[in-house]
């Protein structure tokens, strides 16, 4: 065994990465004897499988409740349970703040679940009104975390 070549974990974060862009629960690559195995947090959750919904809830963390229907706006919320951050690390700026511009793609912030940093994405265009989660806190499946004015 101390002759095999040890993993790459720059090749490790690229497939994870991998699975995110493409909405992959699960990964496995096998080359000889060496095999990795990934596997997305939360996807076992009961209430993950539970929601009847028609788009899947990692891929559509947006919903309007009632009180953000009156005053027009829409809220970005958890699509897991997890540590919701504002920054990819604590010595780097917020992806967002109140008062910002968001499309569909722009990365609003990351929910760490098991150890996986979650980026996640407004999902819809508008002007941030709200950040709803402090730094560090522990946030529920669908939890909002911003309102959002379209």
């Amino acid at each position: 065994m101390s002759d095999k070549k040890p993993m790459d974990l720059q090749k490790v974060k690229e497939l994870i990465d991998l699975m995110k862009e493409n909405e992959l629960v699960e990964l496995e690559i096998a080359d000889g004897d060496m095999k990795i195995h990934l596997k997305r947090p939360g996807v076992d959750a009961p209430i993950m499988q539970q929601v009847p919904m028609a788009a899947a809830p990692a891929t559509s963390p947006i919903s309007t409740p009632t009180e953000a229907k009156e005053k027009g706006l829409v809220e970005i919320t958890s699509p897991i349970v997890g540590t919701f951050y504002q920054a990819s690390s604590p010595d780097s700026d917020p992806y967002i703040k109140a008062g910002d511009r968001v499309n569909a793609d722009t990365v609003v912030c990351v929910v760490e679940a098991m150890k996986v940093m979650n980026e996640i994405k407004a999902e819809v265009s508008g002007t941030i009104i709200e950040v709803c989660c402090k730094d560090g806190q522990a946030v529920e499946f669908g939890q909002m975390l911003f309102k959002v004015r379209p």
